[in-house]
């Protein structure tokens, strides 16, 4: 499986799975990045990271780490 993070700009992909443990996947959770929902990759920063997204109807921008958590198809 792909990662979030490995989702080009322009992809609208849906998340599949959340890694990660307690606090770290509890804050990816509270950002509204949770199992089934549309996300769709809107930019990219010149050195990678943050990655810029809409998620349920708004802009958020997550590190790559985050990224690396969220298992997306």
């Amino acid at each position: 499986m792909k990662t979030l993070k490995e989702a080009k700009v322009g992809d609208t992909v849906t998340v599949v799975k959340l890694h990660g443990e307690g606090a770290v996947k509890r804050r990816i959770m509270d950002m509204g990045i949770t199992r089934g929902v549309s996300v769709n990759i809107r930019k990219v920063a010149p050195l990678g990271d943050p990655i810029e997204v809409t998620v349920r109807g708004y802009e958020l921008s997550i590190r790559k780490a985050d990224a690396e958590m969220s298992e997306v198809e």
